[in-house]
């Protein structure tokens, strides 16, 4: 078996995965469900199962999505790609070139999640506002953080949420901090929560 062969034997036991790609073609059209199965002649419950990885269309199915999108099924096919990343970070992984000395992203590439390991005796450098949420999350040490003027001092074990906006500092106290970033990217436009 040569090697198209064996990624065409791959993709037919793969189920389809073109649901994110679809949504975010519709989303960026600014399109509803409903204007799409107009312009397609698909139900609104199918396009919504496809969106949501429920239903796996045909090969005519898809290309009437593509067309009602504006789009080819070759575009939907590689955008549904770039939607499946796995990637391992192993531990001695400089995942981070160039970047501070005890500092590793644990996310490579530009996603919808940001996440940094910082190691050792540092700070941040000023005060930082993100625009999405963030979680600090010590598995070693101590870290001593300043958010909107208030002081908290957190050690192994302790986390603390930040929501987006907040103004806010840190600093580890001890040599064998472990500091855990977890955020969401900043190029997300995140919907606040409603509030109750």
């Amino acid at each position: 078996m040569d090697a198209k062969d064996a990624k065409d034997a791959k993709e037919r036991e793969e189920p389809l995965r073109v649901g994110a790609a679809v949504r975010k073609r519709r989303r960026v059209l600014r399109l509803t469900l409903a204007a799409v199965a107009a312009r397609s002649g698909l139900s609104v419950p199918f396009l919504s199962q496809i969106e949501n990885e429920r239903a796996r269309p045909s090969d005519r199915s898809l290309q009437r999505v593509a067309d009602a999108l504006d789009t080819t099924v070759e575009a939907l096919l590689a955008a549904s790609d770039s939607t499946r990343t796995v990637d391992l970070v192993r531990s001695c992984d400089d995942a981070h070139p160039g970047g501070p000395p005890g500092a590793r992203s644990l996310v490579r590439g530009r996603h919808q999640l940001h996440a940094m390991e910082l190691c050792g005796e540092q700070e941040s450098e000023g005060e930082f506002r993100h625009r999405n949420d963030e979680l600090l999350y010590v598995a070693d040490g101590a870290v001593e953080v300043e958010a909107e003027g208030r002081a908290h001092r957190l050690g192994a074990g302790d986390s603390l949420f930040l929501s987006g906006g907040v103004r806010h500092r840190w600093r580890a106290t001890t040599s064998d901090t472990r500091l855990l970033v977890v955020a969401v990217a900043d190029h997300i436009a995140a919907d606040p929560a409603p509030r109750s």
